[in-house]
């Protein structure tokens, strides 16, 4: 079994090197013609997560040029248009959960980062 078995190994999808993205940043990838904001935050141990581009609320590709940060315990990207939090984990619209958006599994594996669909 390898590291890619958790969700089915037929729906990882290698999206880039780990050291492609900055970190405390994303990145925008088109994943069977979805917009997929990807994101790494921290440097010496990276996390790396996987949401909707698209802010629900103005319909824009945007989400994975926002500013990422925490409320609480929470790792949160806030959106460039209307600054509104997403929590990076779950997807999750913080001040309207009504609005949170898709988040999908990512892991790290020999040096890339992977997003199950």
């Amino acid at each position: 079994m390898n590291e890619l078995s958790g969700a089915t190994a037929d729906n990882w999808v290698a999206i880039c090197p780990l050291t492609d993205i900055v970190p405390d940043t994303g990145v925008c990838a088109l994943l069977g013609g979805r917009h997929v904001a990807v994101f790494r935050v921290g440097d010496a141990s990276p996390r790396v997560y996987a949401i909707d581009n698209v802010d629900p609320n103005a319909g824009a590709s945007v989400l994975s040029r926002g500013l990422v940060g925490s409320i609480g315990e929470r790792v949160v990207v806030a959106s460039p248009i209307y600054k509104q939090h997403f929590d990076l984990a779950s997807g999750e619209c913080i001040e309207a959960p009504e609005h949170s958006v898709a988040a999908w599994p990512a892991r790290v594996f020999a040096d890339m980062v992977w997003v199950a669909l």
